[in-house]
């Protein structure tokens, strides 16, 4: 099964209990048709105490099994919490984003985009070093007139 296939007949299942197990979890989404996987990402640190994060993955054989799962398990009760139900998402990369390690700078794209120093700040540093070398801190002003220019 391709990924793009694979991720239209997985589903997004938050707000679970942390009695819930992935059986559980295949129990309650087997009416809607053949569970090929149940996923519950376990916690980051290892001192948690928690069996899962509070949310898990359904994958369906087919795609429709999915979005049907989605349109009836939605906003419903399971093990005394409401649920949420939606299409899963694509897993981010983890050097994008908000929760990147490498800072926006140091991207190519970024670089690509902004890398050269545009016409403003490079007229802007010449007129400052100018001003250094003459001594006259006025020097880079336009005229001797204060206020705006009557033309």
């Amino acid at each position: 099964m391709s990924d793009t296939a694979r991720l239209k007949s997985t589903i997004y299942v938050g707000g679970l209990e942390s009695a819930v197990n992935e059986k559980l979890l295949a129990d309650a989404f087997l009416p809607f048709g053949e569970i090929v996987d149940v996923t519950l990402p376990k916690p980051d640190l290892p001192s948690s105490k928690d069996p899962h994060r509070g949310f898990g993955y359904v994958e369906f054989e087919v795609a429709g099994d999915a979005k049907e799962a989605i349109d009836n398990m939605d906003q419903s009760e399971f093990f005394g919490r409401v649920i949420k139900v939606a299409a899963a998402k694509p897993q981010k990369d983890s050097n994008e984003g908000l929760g990147s390690k490498t800072a926006v700078w140091e991207t190519e794209g970024w670089i690509a985009k902004h890398g050269g120093v545009n016409e403003d700040d490079r007229l802007a540093a010449q007129q400052a070093q100018n001003a250094k070398t003459t001594g006259d801190p006025m020097a880079s002003l336009d005229s001797d007139i204060v206020g705006p220019r009557l033309e």
